[in-house]
């Protein structure tokens, strides 16, 4: 007889299947677990093995060069020493250091990688003159050539994000920062895994006491991972997303790796809008020094920083400041590195901030030269990511006596004139390089660059380049030709008739070329490019270096062309070269962020024109500052110093222009209004007071100049 099977109990099958169910759950959490894990695993060696920090490219002016003779004064040197961040001591025993004493400096030159080359680091005197260097001796007292100091960061090409690095490897970081930024930020840092449970029941225990959030338990992995990959998001998902992260950061890295990625990763303030990361570029913000040349005040600063750059920032919160670097330096006499005597000494210290102002070193409308120039040559991924260094010829003393300059007739003008803009472009009259570029009213502010882009009708400038076409034409023009300074109509292929008129509305009836330039009559100008012919005049624009397309129509002889100051400054170099062409150049070298040579950029000067005819043009561009529209020139300058220039006038008084140029500098000034409207300034009473100012303070090299000779050269015995 068949047993009778046996029912298994309601209350088991139930216990049966809730364990299968919970068995299937935890066998689908645990695979959904590690697929999350296997993600954030991904995300973290995504984001450390290819670690690539925008590395923005830096823009470098010219390395003041030290050497017997040349024009500088001591209150220039000190300028530029401290702009360079070099710290004043009796001792200068540091690189980046120094010690005046009237006119004698004892300085310590930092170690630097040019373009051709390293420099180490060394130690020099310099005597100063009343406006030159006398002599240069090294640190036994022997006489040197020349020195160099290292040449200061204008400008940056700047990520798209806007944030800026200065990249360190951990053996570059000096040990008190380190040692300083673990005791306080993270003093388990070498003995934890990730995460410090000791650390967030001690922030737990801070918190709940105080009612507030007066403490954090981050160590600085969770810090890198919060910086790196996650946002500032706070919940309890993101809490734990990075506690895992930092674990997983942990197992792949190795310590010294992560915190060598923190220190260069931590945000720690705001430039405009340039994110500050990293403690290398911070040491630059703050105290425009290298890292390692901070004292251990400075570097309780920037580490002090890190618990808030916003509410500890020391320019607009700067006691503020000063109680976090206090505090930290306390924690530092905690641990026994400070004595008490040594906490009061150091705490008495002030913030030492290097400038007051992000606009200190910058230089946007020369910068803004140079990027189009490099975008000529490179990708914008390139200049925003690589670190590239770009060497420039910049001049900051001709920079700053251009401001001045500037400034000093803006001003003198002001009441006279509302809301008149300036534009200037300085070149080397040997090289083509251009030395220094004023934008606007207010150089240091980035905006409208006038130098680049403000086309605005030349006016007389022009006619130097009607006068040489004549003159390339010997068999038919020289100095003393006689032109008729008389009305002249000119019918145009539209049906209009072309009749211009002299400034002062009178004609001079014949007058010899030289003074029809000189004096700038329009009326003469006008009759000698006719004669001449307009194919001729536009053909010599080109030849001068003018390649924006030219109407080919007479009122081009009297300035109807509309240039910017930097094209004029192209036209009027080579003039001043003896009609040698060159290109302006902004850039002479450009190396990667090792100081690998990666570019170079030579002048190579073409003769264009027969010098015979420029030096011709020249004399009647002498005359034109001694007795013509330019004389005022020599109520600054001294009367027997040789310059060339010329006056420029638009229609209805609107732009106001002087271009000219002694032995060493040519420089182009514009003056005018940017709605267009009328300043009622001439080309001598509004831009050649600038232009005068600035060759005053700045040129030291005459014209190389025989009358004689030009006028020998051009069919005309004196």
């Amino acid at each position: 007889m068949a047993k009778k099977r046996t029912k298994k109990p309601v209350k088991g099958r139930k216990l049966s299947l809730w364990g299968g169910l919970f068995l299937k759950l935890s066998l689908v959490g645990v695979v959904l677990m590690l697929i999350v894990f296997a993600y954030f695993d991904a995300q973290v060696r995504g984001a450390f093995d290819h670690q690539q920090y925008d590395k923005p490219a830096k823009v470098y002016a010219r390395p003041l060069v030290l050497a017997s003779g040349a024009i500088l004064t001591a209150y220039e040197l000190e300028s530029e020493l401290e702009t360079l961040g070099y710290q004043r001591s009796r001792l200068f025993s540091q690189p980046g250091s120094y010690y005046r004493e009237g006119d004698h400096f004892n300085i310590h030159l930092r170690p630097f990688d040019f373009a051709d080359g390293v420099r180490d680091a060394k130690i020099i005197e310099v005597e100063m003159g009343p406006t030159t260097v006398s002599v240069v001796r090294d640190k036994l007292g022997r006489r040197l050539a020349e020195a160099q100091l290292d040449p200061m960061v204008i400008g940056g090409v700047y990520p798209g994000r806007h944030e800026d690095r200065l990249m360190l490897g951990l053996d570059e970081v000096p040990s008190m920062l380190i040692e300083t930024l673990l005791q306080v930020e993270d003093s388990g840092f070498y003995q934890h895994f990730g995460i410090s449970p000791r650390s967030i029941a001690r922030a737990f225990v801070a918190n709940i006491k105080a009612g507030r959030t007066v403490q954090g338990g981050s160590t600085l992995t969770q810090q890198l991972v919060k910086n790196t990959i996650l946002s500032n998001e706070r919940s309890l998902w993101r809490k734990a997303k990075e506690a895992v992260m930092s674990i997983l950061t942990e197992i792949h890295y190795s310590k010294d790796r992560i915190l060598e990625a923190y220190i260069n990763e931590v945000y720690l303030g705001q430039e405009g809008n340039r994110a500050i990361h990293g403690f290398g570029l911070a040491a630059r913000h703050y105290y425009n020094r290298p890292l390692h040349e901070l004292n251990l005040s400075q570097t309780a600063m920037l580490v002090g920083l890190v618990k808030g750059p916003s509410y500890y920032d020391p320019w607009r919160h700067p006691e503020r400041a000063k109680r976090r670097r206090n505090i930290v330096l306390a924690e530092l006499a905690e641990r026994n590195w400070l004595t008490s005597e040594q906490l009061a000494g150091w705490k008495a210290q002030p913030l030492g901030l290097a400038k007051s102002s992000a606009l200190e070193g910058f230089y946007p409308a020369y910068v803004d030269l140079v990027r189009r120039q490099l975008s000529r040559d490179y990708q914008r991924q390139d200049l925003q990511t690589k670190g590239l260094r770009i060497f420039t010829p910049f001049d900051p003393v001709l920079q700053r006596r251009a401001e001045n300059a500037t400034e000093k007739a803006l001003k003198s003008l002001s009441e006279r004139v509302k809301d008149l803009q300036v534009a200037m472009v300085v070149t080397r009259v040997d090289s083509g390089d251009v030395v220094a570029v004023i934008g606007g009213g207010q150089p240091r502010y980035a905006g409208f660059n006038r130098a680049l882009d403000a086309l605005r009708p030349i006016g007389s400038l022009a006619k130097p380049a009607v006068y040489l076409a004549a003159l390339a034409q010997p068999e038919r023009f020289n100095l003393v030709s006689p032109l008729r300074d008389q009305p002249i109509s000119v019918p145009l292929p539209n049906g209009d008739v072309w009749r211009p008129s002299n400034y002062d509305n009178k004609s001079h009836g014949i007058v010899p070329l030289h003074e029809a330039l000189s004096h700038s009559y329009n009326l003469a100008t006008a009759h000698l490019g006719m004669s001449v012919g307009v194919d001729k005049v536009m053909e010599t624009f080109k030849t001068l270096g003018i390649q924006r397309p030219l109407l080919e129509v007479p009122s081009m002889f009297l300035g109807a062309a509309a240039l910017a100051p930097i094209e004029v400054a192209g036209m009027y170099q080579t003039i001043a070269a003896n009609g040698r062409f060159t290109p302006l150049r902004t850039i002479y070298a450009i190396s990667d962020d090792e100081g690998k040579l990666l570019a170079r950029y030579p002048q190579k000067p073409k003769q264009v024109i027969n010098p015979a005819p420029v030096h011709a043009l020249q004399y009647a561009m002498l005359e034109t500052v001694r007795e013509g529209t330019g004389r005022s020139v020599y109520q600054m300058l001294p009367k027997d110093y040789r310059v060339a220039g010329k006056t420029g006038t638009s229609n209805k008084t609107r732009d106001s222009w002087f271009a000219g140029f002694a032995g060493d500098y040519m420089a182009v000034v514009w003056m005018g209004k940017d709605d267009n409207s009328s300043t009622g300034l001439t080309g001598a009473s509004g831009a050649l007071r600038v232009w005068r100012q600035f060759m005053a303070e700045a040129s030291t090299e005459q014209m190389p100049f025989s009358p004689v000779r030009a006028l020998n050269i051009n069919g005309w015995i004196a």
